[in-house]
C-alpha cells in the first residue's frame, strides 16, 4: 500500500514532500504539499486556522423532498480502531457543511459541498445524514469488504477546489481538479 506521498517522493525526487493537509484514502481531486520543510509550518497554519476554502463535488442519489441549498451543523466523533464515525446528537457542533444541487444525472445529483470544519469522513457522514449517501462509499450507509488498495468502484467524492491567500506573498491563489464527476477507474 503505497500513499501519493511515497509515491511523488520517489518519481520527483524530492524527499522532503509533505502534504499540508489530509484527503481520506478514497477521496480524488486536489491536495496540497509541499516540496520542502520551510514552507510547510506557513501553510498548514492556514489549515489550521480554516483560512484555507475548500470546495467538493459528490455525486449522490436525489431526493426530491429535499431543499437546497442547506447547512448540515451537528458534532461528529471517530472512535480509534473503528471504521465509521458518528454523529453525535445534542453534542455542541463541531461539523458544518454548505450542500448545494448543482444538476440532476437521472435518480443521482452531483451535490457541491463547502466544509467550514474538517472533521473526518464529514461530508461522507453529512450526506448520509441526508438519506443521500455518496455514490461508491465503502463505508456510509454500512462497511463494505473491500479491499484498501480496491480503486474498482471509486467514491464518487471529488475534492475540487482549494482557494487561499499565500502567506509569503499575501497574493490569492487557487487550486483547481481537472476531473468530473462520476470518476472512472
Amino acid at each position: 500500500m503505497q500513499s501519493v506521498t511515497v509515491r511523488l517522493r520517489d518519481e520527483l525526487g524530492l524527499p522532503e514532500l509533505t502534504p499540508l493537509h489530509r484527503l481520506d484514502r478514497v477521496t480524488s481531486g486536489v491536495l496540497l504539499l509541499a516540496t520542502e520543510r520551510r514552507w510547510r509550518g506557513p501553510y498548514q497554519t492556514l489549515f489550521e486556522h480554516r483560512r484555507v476554502r475548500k470546495t467538493y463535488l459528490a455525486l449522490a442519489p436525489r431526493r426530491e423532498q429535499l431543499a437546497f441549498p442547506c447547512t448540515v451543523r451537528n458534532h461528529i466523533a471517530k472512535t480509534r480502531g473503528v471504521w465509521q464515525a458518528q454523529v453525535v446528537p445534542d453534542a455542541p457542533v463541531n461539523a458544518v457543511t454548505d450542500i448545494e444541487l448543482l444538476r440532476v444525472v437521472g435518480d443521482l445529483a452531483v451535490y457541491r459541498l463547502t466544509p467550514h470544519t474538517g472533521r473526518t469522513h464529514q461530508l461522507r457522514l453529512h450526506l448520509h445524514g441526508l438519506g443521500i449517501p455518496i455514490v461508491g462509499d465503502p463505508l456510509y450507509p454500512e462497511v463494505l469488504d473491500v479491499s484498501v488498495d480496491d480503486f474498482s468502484t471509486p467514491l464518487q467524492l471529488l475534492a475540487t477546489r482549494l482557494a487561499w491567500t499565500d502567506p509569503f506573498t499575501e497574493q490569492d491563489r487557487r487550486a483547481e481538479s481537472g476531473r468530473v464527476l462520476p470518476l472512472t477507474p
